[in-house]
């Protein structure tokens, strides 16, 4: 019995030992802060469709800052083609974005902007051709219902695809995307206390605009050249009401510089961290620093040729009550709001509006 208790004994601090190791070798890990010296970030780019045309300039931020990216204010942004015509940009009230106030873009013309911002630095994007589009032959949408969830209407919705032409010559590059406008009587919100949702009205005629930023479809024509582009997916339209869905898609046609960059770009925001995804990688543009060629520059200015159309979707066959969202009690009488034109709302009747 006392060589049993003594084993015993010896078994607990063997034990105690062990834990006492384990919790001795976990330590929390407290990663260094990452600090990037401040780089200039460029998006914008010249089609053969009406403009004005845009450019943001921005400015990576230290990490301390969560990745915020800061404007870049009073610079110089000139677009200029190959025959010598140039257009210096107009800085918007937002600050940071550039836009034209004539410039048309050309098929068959290269376009580059330069830069020179407020403290003296000066860059320059690659030139690049503006080639055409080619036209949407069929833009068209097929409603699916998922089986299962607890939410009927979240599990409905319409899927939009297109149908295209490539040419005959090889070297095409597409990229596709899309805008939804929705009337809006209501250019102000907030939620009260109680979660009751409250605005005020439109002082005139107003969209709320959507666009699927981080959603980038690209390809190329290189296992289907000259061949016809079937059923391409452009969105899926959610189950949010019984009206028709307004929405806008363009066809672009891409050089192989702006392919590889949007290509790269999705790669990298797709990756979900799992063991085997690719390690993080930096994405480099189109534009350098000319007057510091080390300096890291980020972003792309492209000229992409256009092809564009416009479709109603039909929602009235959706099944059940739809997903609608939370209603705005707005005060009668009550004082109106502007409807600033913006990347998220205009006051200008989208072209193809039929409502």
């Amino acid at each position: 019995m006392k060589k049993g208790n003594e084993l015993l004994r010896l078994g607990n601090s063997i034990g105690l030992l062990i834990a006492f190791l384990v919790v001795s070798c976990v330590t929390d890990f407290q990663p260094d802060a990452v600090s990037i010296p401040p780089s200039l970030i460029i998006e914008g780019q010249v089609t053969d469709a009406a403009g004005p045309y845009t450019v943001k300039l921005t400015r990576t931020a230290d990490y301390s800052f969560k990745s915020l990216n800061l404007l870049e204010t009073g610079a110089t942004v000139v677009i200029s083609d190959n025959l010598g015509n140039k257009e210096t940009l107009k800085e918007q009230s937002l600050g940071g974005t550039y836009q034209t106030t004539s410039l048309q873009g050309v098929v068959g013309r290269s376009y580059k902007v330069s830069i020179k911002t407020k403290d003296g630095k000066t860059y320059e994007s690659d030139a690049e051709v503006l080639s055409a589009a080619p036209p949407i032959l069929k833009l068209y949408y097929e409603y699916t219902k998922e089986t299962g969830g607890a939410n009927s209407a979240q599990n409905q919705g319409w899927d939009v695809y297109l149908d295209a032409k490539d040419p005959e010559t090889t070297g095409n590059y597409y990229r596709w995307a899309w805008t939804h406008y929705e009337f809006t009587e209501v250019c102000s919100k907030r939620e009260l206390a109680n979660g009751t949702l409250t605005g005020l009205g439109c002082c005139s005629n107003c969209w709320d605009i959507t666009r699927c930023y981080d959603c980038i479809s690209v390809n190329s024509d290189a296992n289907i050249n000259g061949q016809a582009i079937s059923r391409q997916f452009i969105m899926r339209v959610p189950y949010k009401s019984k009206s028709a869905y307004y929405l806008e898609v363009q066809q672009q046609a891409l050089s192989k510089g702006a392919y590889d960059f949007w290509k790269s770009v999705r790669q990298l925001t797709s990756n979900t961290g799992g063991l085997f995804d690719t390690a993080p990688q930096t994405v480099r543009g189109n534009v350098h620093c000319v007057s510091n060629p080390a300096e890291m520059v980020y972003g792309y200015f492209g000229a992409t040729g256009l092809s564009e159309q416009y479709i109603n979707v039909d929602r009235s066959t959706g099944e059940g009550v739809p997903d609608l969202d939370p209603p705005i009690i707005v005060p009668q009488p009550s004082a109106c709001v502007v409807c600033e034109n913006s990347i998220y709302r205009t006051p200008n009747k989208p072209r193809w509006w039929q409502f």
